[in-house]
């Protein structure tokens, strides 16, 4: 497998590793300066060669042509698309200004299948979750923003008092990495109720089946 990483990540890196390592099967890291798709070389070039050298190419890049990356969270967007083929109540809780694409919250009503709420009030949002999501509040390729987001997202952490809010079934969840007493308290992340790093582990079989099922095993 050939792990092409325009965007570094531990975690990505780590757990495809580790996880095509337990199917049998070898991984190869190309990073930033290994492989410049669309600049050092043409990406119908690039994917060519590397299809006949591997049976599987995994790539973390900037640009991604499924889930919206806009002001709103790319994880908001993910739950969003999975609303529009899974029934369940998603709540995004969000400041003014930062809600989710309004095409993706559309895709996600129209399919009719689940309950979508788009609202600014993090506390009301939450009561009886069964799970609260949180994410850093700037992504990578928005550190210069990390000021003016802090600022605009005062209220909105994730602590003990939110998931005391949310009940003693809600469970805490965020994808990693980070930015502990940001978007999330070190109470909440170190909580009995925190998922956060079997959240984590769970990164590498999720991606085995789907490894498995591009390979038709």
């Amino acid at each position: 497998m050939a792990m092409i990483f325009a965007k570094p990540s531990m975690r990505t890196r780590v757990s495809f590793e580790a996880g095509f390592f337990l199917l049998g099967g070898h991984a190869i890291y190309l990073g930033p300066d290994d492989i410049q798709m669309g600049k050092r070389e043409e990406t119908r070039d690039v994917a060519r060669v590397l299809s006949g050298y591997n049976d599987i190419i995994m790539a973390r890049v900037f640009a991604h042509q499924v889930v919206y990356v806009g002001d709103g969270n790319n994880i908001v967007h993910s739950w969003l698309l999975l609303a529009a083929v899974l029934p369940f109540h998603f709540v995004c809780a969000c400041p003014k200004g930062f809600e989710p694409d309004a095409k993706t919250v559309e895709i996600a009503r129209s399919a009719g299948i689940s309950k979508i709420e788009i609202t600014n009030d993090p506390r009301e949002a939450v009561k009886g979750a069964d799970v609260v999501y949180t994410d850093v509040w700037a992504s990578m390729g928005q550190k210069e923003e990390a000021d003016y987001r802090k600022q605009k997202f005062q209220g909105f952490t994730v602590d003990e008092a939110l998931m005391e809010i949310a009940g003693p079934q809600a469970y805490l969840m965020h994808c990693l990495p980070a930015e502990r007493g940001v978007e999330v308290t070190d109470g909440a992340i170190e909580a009995p109720n925190s998922i956060v790093f079997p959240q984590a582990e769970n990164r590498m079989h999720a991606q085995n089946a789907i490894m498995l099922h591009v390979l038709g095993a």
